[in-house]
């Protein structure tokens, strides 16, 4: 097979790519491991950054999201006896809305449908060759693999894109001797859960405890998604619906100021580790990588899948003149998306280390000092505010 983009991976990165690029007229070819029903509903993140949901209506994805998307305004934070709302719009103009994961790739999904692109699920064995190469001629990169039937496949390129997460072969593609990793693992994880009930809050709730870190999210009208702060080694059968909800209810301050946490029935319910990672550069040769091939950042500031969104939109215009010879957006693809990369890794650590209880006495005081001056300040309740809403993408 001949392509003019190979894109490994047929998450919401590697298919907004596509849909990106089929707009410029360019041609590409996405294959994946899973099945397209496992891609779809796998459950993720569900908070979209302003930007996000500008660069999806501006591209022609906007219509359902703007239809069944739930606008917020902004965060609770909160901590034992005290709940202060920090109103995003107030204080930056923006805004993010709660439309999970699942929804965005069903939109994406459909428009790959519908223009005919060419995604090959259920694949085996993927290997990527002679992504050094300059692209020309017979030196030209490819990817290999096993389609469904059991039929060895041969994709040649002129670019591959490894959009295939953390386990996938396009991170390790990149040569030992020219890659740099760094990583830290957070000592606690989340148990999350989803429960068909109406939300108890109108906006999410970030709650500091010294049981440990809660959190009341949602996916709509009808669905709660919450999580819990919890040990590393815990195993998900130890905590019985019953359980969980008596500690949400004890860490979300249920009776706080007349406020209930209603219960529902859990749908499901997952143990979730904590870590980040960034590998750069994000480009080798002919290799680029995009999303969590090439950082992972802890739930906690709502990154993930935004920042993979702010990838795409820096890659696609920089293969699109690339491939008509402009060589200069794709030379710089890497230093400008890591730029962002980095702030959002940061404000996620930042995130996570001022609301997860560790243990220490002093960190505690430390964090609850935090939580005061960020309520209590505006330039620090704007400065939450403008890294949660999402900085512009190319910051």
């Amino acid at each position: 097979m001949r392509t003019q983009v190979a894109i490994v991976g047929a998450g919401p990165s590697g298919v907004l790519l596509s849909h990106l690029l089929a707009a410029d007229g360019v041609e590409s070819v996405v294959v994946e491991t899973r099945a397209e029903g496992y891609v779809a509903g796998r459950i993720r993140a569900g908070i979209l950054e302003q930007s996000t949901v500008d660069l999806l209506r501006e591209v022609g994805l906007g219509e359902r999201l703007d239809r069944e998307a739930d606008p917020h305004r902004g965060i609770y934070l909160q901590w034992p006896e005290e709940r202060h709302h920090l109103d995003f719009f107030d204080l930056t103009g923006r805004q993010v809305f709660v439309y999970g994961q699942t929804e965005v790739q069903k939109d994406l999904v459909a428009a790959c449908h519908a223009r005919g692109q060419e995604v090959h699920y259920e694949i085996g064995d993927t290997a990527l060759h002679d992504t050094a190469s300059t692209g020309s001629g017979t030196d030209r990169p490819s990817v290999t693999f096993t389609d469904k039937d059991g039929v060895q496949q041969r994709l040649e390129a002129d670019v591959v894109v490894g959009c295939d997460g953390s386990f996938g072969p396009s991170r390790e593609a990149v040569p030992q001797e020219i890659r740099r990793t760094w990583e830290k693992t957070y000592p606690y994880s989340w148990l999350g859960i989803l429960a068909d009930v109406a939300p108890s809050t109108d906006e999410l709730i970030y709650a500091w405890h010294p049981d440990g870190f809660a959190m009341h999210s949602m996916r709509s009208a009808t669905v709660s998604r919450l999580y819990l702060q919890v040990p590393n080694d815990t195993r998900i059968d130890d905590w019985s619906d019953d359980r969980i909800w008596d500690a949400l209810a004890t860490r979300l301050g249920h009776g706080q100021d007349g406020w209930q946490l209603t219960p529902g029935p859990v749908t499901d319910k997952s143990v979730l580790p904590m870590r980040s990672f960034v590998q750069q550069p994000m480009r080798h040769g002919r290799l680029f990588l995009a999303g969590d091939a090439a950082h992972i950042v802890p739930p906690t500031g709502a990154k993930g899948l935004n920042l993979a969104v702010a990838d795409v939109a820096l890659l696609a215009p920089a293969l699109v003149a690339m491939l008509k010879g402009d060589p200069a957006l794709a030379d710089g693809y890497s230093d400008a998306a890591l730029r962002r990369v980095w702030r959002c890794t940061h404000f996620s650590w930042w995130m996570t280390t001022m609301l997860h209880a560790s243990g220490d006495p002093f960190d505690e005081q430390l964090q609850l000092s935090q939580l005061r001056w960020v309520t209590s300040s505006e330039a620090g309740a704007t400065g939450l505010a403008e890294n949660y809403a999402g900085l512009p993408i190319g910051f």
